[in-house]
């Protein structure tokens, strides 16, 4: 499994689909308003990707599997912040079912990542 570019690791890919159908869902005018979720949910899912891009170049496996570790947490804080947008209405159950399957989708993959570099034994 290896990447020469971090745009090839499918999580990072995954990541960056995340963050563009965040930034769709925050165009509404209920969340576009709510200025602390909208800002929280643009911060969390670019983390995402920024974090698996920036663990890439870390030079070794370890600092890569630190900067993983933030992504993948980073994927639970947008899930749980979906909760926030279903709850003040925000979006319906149906968006909200796609968009945290999406975020668990990628958080599986950076979890699987994390899980081969630990095993890759390098």
């Amino acid at each position: 499994m290896g990447f020469e570019r971090f745009e090839d690791i499918e999580a990072w890919q995954l990541a960056r689909a995340l963050t563009v159908t965040v930034y769709q869902l925050v165009r509404r005018d209920a969340i576009a308003r709510d200025w602390a979720l909208r800002d929280q949910m643009i911060r969390a899912s670019s983390s995402v990707m920024h974090n698996i891009a920036e663990g890439f170049d870390g030079g070794s496996n370890a600092e890569f599997i630190r900067f993983l570790g933030y992504a993948y947490r980073s994927c639970t804080e947008v899930q749980s912040q979906l909760y926030i947008a279903l709850d003040q209405n925000y979006m319906n159950q149906n968006e909200f079912n796609a968009v945290y399957e999406h975020a668990a989708t990628t958080r599986g993959k950076v979890g699987a990542l994390i899980k081969y570099l630990r095993n890759s034994g390098r």
